[in-house]
């Protein structure tokens, strides 16, 4: 059984193995930028802070191609699917933060639920085609591979990041705070 905090995110195991601590810590940075995004209209989402142009709203659509570049693209060397693979890079190399103030709350929250749903499938997939050493598809300029390990750890890195801005951003829109 998982516990849970005050904020319904579940624990990462006290004494798990090196894949479910790993999971968990994700699941855990995952549930608390839900939890930072959770009940907001799109005035909220799309609220800044000081000079930064970053929104909720935005980094909630950046994740979600991040899930979606990681585990899908990377690791498994999968081709882009929407609206990743109709945005236009060259022209706006930020489309996945600028292009969030147009979508409504429920399709921002939609992409990212549906693209950490697929990326957990993906995890569970390659972790049965091997173990956290599973090599992804993609490899660096000079050739070297990285392992599902080293993807789990940038992806609890990416999203522990980003939740300090959305901390940020949302104790400005609400007063809402809290780790």
């Amino acid at each position: 059984m998982t516990d849970v905090d005050e904020q319904g995110r579940p624990e990462p195991p006290l004494t798990g193995d090196e894949t479910a601590t790993l999971l968990g810590f994700l699941d855990f940075q995952r549930a608390t930028l839900e939890w930072k995004c959770a009940g907001l209209d799109a005035a909220g989402l799309n609220a800044t802070v000081a000079a930064s142009s970053m929104t909720l709203g935005g980094i909630m659509k950046h994740m979600a191609w991040v899930e979606d570049c990681w585990f899908s693209r990377r690791l498994h060397g999968r081709d882009p699917i929407s609206p990743w693979d109709n945005a236009d890079w060259k022209a706006d190399p930020d489309w996945e933060w600028n292009s969030a103030a147009e979508d409504t709350p429920e399709q921002i929250h939609a992409l990212w639920q549906d693209a950490v749903a697929t990326s957990r499938s993906l995890v569970k997939k390659a972790l049965a085609d091997g173990d956290l050493g599973r090599l992804a598809h993609w490899t660096w300029p000079d050739g070297r591979a990285l392992s599902l390990r080293w993807i789990l750890c940038h992806m609890v890195e990416e999203y522990a990041r980003h939740n300090g801005h959305a901390d940020l951003l949302r104790e400005s829109v609400d007063g809402e705070t809290g780790e």
